[in-house]
């Protein structure tokens, strides 16, 4: 974790929290998953790993890397600024074609 700085909290879930880091060397935003070492940890962390690792599509977010702290294991992953989609989801009720193609065009520009 000595080449991110830690800048705020994401949010939180049911198997730990994210947070908003900034990587030393370059100066680029990623958000950390932190889940608790312990039960938590089981096949389906394992194979969300496993699978998002290999992921390579622009409307995913990327995969960076995993590593492990004395009290936590740490998957790193790509900023997304906009805040949680299920909140907008919610919020918004519905979204037509015409604004999901312009968040779409909207998000590959920002990348």
């Amino acid at each position: 974790m000595e080449r991110y700085d830690i800048l705020r909290d994401l949010g939180s879930g049911n198997f730990g929290v994210a947070k908003l880091v900034r990587e030393k060397a370059n100066g680029k935003f990623y958000a950390v998953k932190y889940i608790e070492r312990g039960l938590k940890i089981d096949e389906h962390v394992q194979r969300e790993i496993i699978n998002h690792r290999d992921l390579k599509h622009p409307n995913i977010i990327r995969f960076k890397e995993v590593f492990v702290t004395p009290t936590h294991l740490a998957i790193v992953m790509e900023y997304a600024a906009g805040g949680e989609l299920f909140e907008r989801i919610c919020s918004a009720g519905r979204f037509s074609e015409d604004e999901v193609l312009l968040n779409l065009s909207l998000t590959s520009i920002i990348q």
